[in-house]
């Protein structure tokens, strides 16, 4: 798999564009003030970074050669950075800047689980430090070495373990090397009548092994379940060798390991295989569009919804904002689209009692046989019905489907303007989520106000539960011109949206991780308790620190000396 760029999303020569969109420039500059066709930023190019010279000690070098090859182990220039931060708002910003003071030191690339358990016993015996990478997504900061490390960093790329090792069909699970990316995964699966099902936004560019180490949800778990519902096993390199948990469908044995490897962010190890549920590829897939008059009669379906008896894959509802910004990203209309868009805005308003500027636009999306699908079709219109829904077809589902991973590109499209934009995610009950929607947007747009910017904010509801839903917020605004760096005005808007999730009753993160980008707010959602539980158990399975010290929890002081080589 090609890295992606090292100073933004995806791959070289693939960008988003807006001269094929002619409502998005219009759009933007109505709500943010900004001219999209003036370019304001730029990365630097490659050549002139400043890079620090790697820490790598010979001796360490040769023991990560012994151990996979002296073709895995790189130093180069162009490999310490893209493996030394992931995708972050804040680590696209100082990748561009070239503000790059730690980097890795080294990338070595395992072929098998017994090389991975040799470049890990090479590390502890060097006092070396072990990040784990898959695709480098991550926008929580799970990636980047501490920023006063002085031992030398070790990236494990784990992209070279990328097989389906078996299928047990009887089960319908399958056994999976850790460094399959998306894509390949769904290939090597399709190819045996099978899927997976797990399609975050960060898909084409991420791994099974990054997925589980971040509790990663996709735009169809409300059919296969979350990451944690997908995985029925797992192996875990550690410094107390491999930890192996059985592919079975309940055990009761103790706190459950497989549950603490869920979203360790490489804390406990390295992982390098796991068991996951598998179906059969559905005979029919469809994503349908609807309208609801109002994000609150659109929630109230949804919730509904996740009470019913009826199988969806995919639940998202879009607010008025987000609904507004969706229109403005539509390509250019032909003559028989703009007329049927003045019917159906016709019959909207004359008919069914819409307020245009506070519709929402929302997709359902079923999965099965042709005669299951049908079914709940059905029985699924008459639920949207009664919330005041319409069905508008299959189009906007089809182009969600199509566009479902560009979503990221847009970011560095902005950024190209100088504009901040970025995305934070929380999971909270059906009974809270109006009032955690109320009071996150109430917060946000306090923080415009303080820094004086104009911003826009939106908010879609997805993933779906028996007891809740994800609220996924999205927020853009250009920097107040003369006020503090860019960073420091992000952090303000970030901030607010943060803490307003735990001030209320929503979770710091629904899929995004902790990393050190929410590590903040973990005593707040987890209990000051339950930041001693985890700590104790890092600092039990890795007392020397080698293991992606820092993430989700910092080290106590008095325990950095913990395991060191005397």
């Amino acid at each position: 798999m090609t890295a992606m760029k090292w100073w933004g999303w995806g791959l070289d020569g693939v960008s988003f564009t807006h001269e094929d969109k002619p409502e998005l420039g219009p759009f933007i500059l109505d709500k943010l003030g900004l001219d999209v066709t003036r370019t304001t930023e730029r990365s630097k190019r490659f050549e002139e970074l400043d890079l620090p010279d790697p820490i790598l000690p010979g001796q360490l070098r040769a023991a990560l050669e012994a151990a996979v090859g002296s073709e895995h182990v790189t130093a180069d220039a162009i490999d310490r950075v893209i493996h030394a931060r992931g995708k972050s708002i804040r680590d696209l910003i100082r990748q561009r800047r070239g503000d790059l003071p730690r980097l890795v030191d080294v990338v070595v690339r395992p072929g098998s689980e017994e090389e991975v358990t040799a470049v890990l016993e090479a590390v502890i015996e060097h006092d070396a430090v072990l990040i784990p990478f898959g695709g480098g997504t991550s926008i929580s900061g799970s990636l980047e070495p501490e920023p006063d490390e002085e031992r030398p960093v070790v990236s494990v790329d784990l992209g070279r373990l990328d097989r389906v090792l078996s299928v047990d069909a009887a089960s319908r699970t399958a056994r999976v090397q850790a460094g399959v990316f998306g894509p390949a995964l769904e290939e090597q699966l399709g190819a045996q009548g099978w899927t997976f099902g797990h399609f975050p936004d960060s898909f084409t560019h991420s791994t099974l092994g990054g997925w589980i180490a971040t509790r990663s949800s996709g735009m169809q778990s409300d059919r296969y379940g979350d990451i944690a519902d997908l995985t029925r096993a797992v192996r875990v390199v550690t410094p107390h060798g491999t930890l192996a948990t059985r592919p079975v469908p309940s055990q009761s044995t103790g706190p459950s390991l497989r549950e603490m490897v869920l979203g360790s962010e490489g804390r406990l190890g390295l992982i390098t295989e796991a068991t996951v549920h598998v179906r059969r590829v559905p005979e029919e897939r469809q994503i349908l569009g609807y309208l609801f008059p109002t994000f609150s009669a659109g929630l109230a379906a949804m919730a509904e919804l996740a009470a019913s008896e009826h199988q969806v894959s995919v639940t998202r509802v879009s607010d008025a904002p987000e609904t507004a910004f969706s229109f403005a990203t539509r390509k250019q209309a032909t003559r028989l689209d703009k007329v049927q868009s003045k019917a159906l805005q016709a019959f909207l308003t004359r008919r069914k009692g819409f307020v245009l500027d506070q519709m929402c636009l929302s997709f359902i999306g079923y999965e099965g046989s042709a005669g299951h699908v049908a079914e709940q079709r059905k029985a699924v219109g008459k639920l949207v019905g009664r919330h005041g829904g319409l069905c508008i077809g299959a189009s906007p589902g089809a182009l969600y489907d199509q566009k479902k991973f560009d979503t990221p590109y847009i970011r560095d499209f902005l950024l190209d303007r100088g504009c901040l934009a970025d995305v934070s995610e929380t999971a909270a009950p059906w009974s809270e989520l109006a009032d955690v929607y109320d009071k996150t947007r109430s917060a946000v747009h306090g923080a415009f106000a303080e820094l004086g910017v104009r911003g826009y904010l939106m908010c879609h509801l997805s993933h779906s539960y028996h007891a809740g839903a994800c609220l996924y917020f999205t927020f853009a605004f250009p920097p107040a011109p003369g006020g503090a760096d860019m960073i420091e005005q992000y952090d303000v808007v970030k901030h607010a949206l943060q803490q307003s999730f735990v001030d209320t009753a929503g979770t710091l993160s629904h899929h995004h991780a902790v990393g050190t980008e929410h590590a903040e707010w973990l005593a707040q959602d987890v209990s000051p308790a339950g930041v001693t539980l985890l700590s104790g158990l890092f600092d039990a399975v890795d007392p020397g620190g080698h293991l992606n010290p820092g993430k989700i929890v910092a080290r106590a002081p008095d325990r950095e000396e913990a395991g060191k080589p005397a």
